[in-house]
């Protein structure tokens, strides 16, 4: 009887698996291929794959969590800096920003709302839309009250943004190209700016780039893709104007990276619908070419130049005197501000060590902390490795609508590195400096309004970022 039982027991257990294998869900289809790794040394690598709605949502499902979080920060942060409510950035990412944003783009942002709400994230399209224009509000806030005779904040201003190089030739070890960035930023969003994106699209080259959760750019632009293009950048600072019937800086940004095979497919992307949001000297190369390019992109003025043999820095120095003059209120003769104490410390680092750059160089480049004006080696808001906080003229020294900021990762790459898909990379501040939250905001209890977001920055050392084969 016993034996009997045990019979039907397993008879029904087997009928109900059935049933249950019949009825469960399947596998969503949008998430073949996506997956994201645990955090090696402070980054998360993601690899997505598909069309724009696929990669999108397989974006939204696998950071969820993460994409919640920043979006937290950016409520605190975008409102704080230039004193308008979320509302006010959602009506214009609706009005302003989603009229020119093609398609493609639009689906990719849907498909991350579609993939945080179905963990339970409740955001929508203009939630999105915002942060990814993260990096260009504070352009259009400065124009929008210029229009409508309202007082801008003093945060609502182009900071300084970023350190970088690129160099070819007689200036490289071998002859081939090195490029290098520093991300410089609010520690906000920085401490989260850890991402790593291996995107496989259907349409476009396959690239790798870092970035942050939410974002379909990196934002701080260091990426390459498979026809050999590495693109990045540093902010003009100062810089003032905006074309509200302009094309998103963000999408510019994304389809230079997809669909770019040249320095002139890079150029054409950027000039085209050029808003002037978040208005940069963009450093590109062509690693299969060995040609290196600076696109100096204001609205108004654009200028590209280009070298088989030599090299191009960025720290937010304006280039053209023109542009200099039409579009910013940079201070060109003061050497103590930081663009101009960091753009000489590059110029001394290219020529000292002309024909040795390599990668490894470029790691220590970023981590560097000569104060080029005082001619001290001591971490401040005039150093490569940015530390605004430890600057000794104060937070307010510093061109930016930030107060906690400085240097937060750090990549480089090269010809043989690119070929493989390949970057090294470092989160945190490349010196090896970490950044303690609990006790910065007790020196400087006027950042208080950043401590429910405020966390620890930790230094880690350069790992490579290495795309799905």
């Amino acid at each position: 009887m016993r034996r009997a039982i045990s019979i039907a027991v397993v008879c029904s257990m087997i009928i109900l698996a059935g049933v249950a294998a019949s009825t469960a869900p399947k596998a969503d289809e949008r998430l073949k291929g996506a997956f994201r790794r645990p955090a090696v040394n402070g980054w998360t690598f993601v690899h997505l794959e598909g069309t724009a709605a696929q990669i999108g949502y397989q974006h939204g499902y696998l950071l969820a969590a993460e994409i919640q979080d920043l979006y937290k920060v950016y409520v605190l942060e975008l409102t704080h800096d230039n004193g308008k409510d979320w509302n006010f950035f959602r009506e214009a990412s609706k009005n302003v920003l989603w009229p020119h944003v093609e398609q493609e783009y639009r689906e990719e942002m849907q498909g991350i709302v579609d993939g945080v709400n179905a963990q339970g994230v409740k955001l929508d399209i203009w939630d999105i839309v915002t942060v990814n224009a993260a990096m260009e509000w504070s352009y259009y806030v400065d124009q929008y009250d210029k229009e409508h005779k309202i007082a801008s904040l003093p945060t609502v201003t182009a900071g300084d943004h970023c350190s970088a190089f690129v160099a070819v030739g007689s200036y490289t070890k071998d002859g081939r190209v090195v490029i290098a960035h520093n991300n410089w930023t609010s520690y906000l969003d920085g401490a989260r700016w850890t991402m790593a994106f291996d995107i496989v699209p259907a349409h476009g080259y396959h690239f790798v780039m870092d970035g942050l959760p939410g974002l379909i750019h990196s934002g701080d632009d260091f990426g390459l893709n498979s026809a050999g293009i590495v693109i990045t950048e540093t902010t003009i600072t100062g810089f003032h104007g905006f074309d509200s019937n302009g094309v998103p800086e963000f999408v510019r940004a994304r389809k230079a990276m997809q669909y770019s095979a040249s320095i002139d497919d890079v150029a054409r992307i950027f000039k085209e619908g050029n808003n002037g949001g978040y208005a940069n000297d963009w450093l590109i190369a062509d690693t299969r070419k060995g040609e290196i390019a600076s696109l100096e992109l204001g609205l108004k003025n654009v200028t590209l130049d280009r070298k088989t043999d030599g090299y191009f820095v960025g720290s937010n120095f304006p280039i053209n005197p023109k542009l200099t003059a039409d579009e910013t209120d940079f201070p060109v003769n003061d050497p103590g501000v930081s663009a101009n104490a960091r753009r000489r410390r590059w110029e001394q680092l290219m020529g000292e060590n002309k024909g040795k750059i390599d990668v490894k160089l470029a790691e220590q480049f970023l981590a560097d902390h000569v104060d080029s004006f005082s001619g001290k080696t001591e971490p401040s808001e005039r150093t490569l490795c940015g530390h605004v906080e430890l600057s000794p003229r104060g937070m307010g020294s510093w061109q930016t609508p930030f107060g906690t900021a400085g240097a937060v990762q750090n990549k480089a790459t090269d010809t043989q590195m690119a070929a493989k898909m390949e970057f090294t990379a470092a989160a945190g501040h490349a010196c090896g400096m970490d950044f303690l939250a609990a006790k910065h905001l007790q020196q400087h209890p006027e950042q208080s309004w950043e401590k429910p977001e405020l966390r620890d920055m930790k230094a880690y050392p350069w790992t490579t970022i290495s795309a799905q084969k």
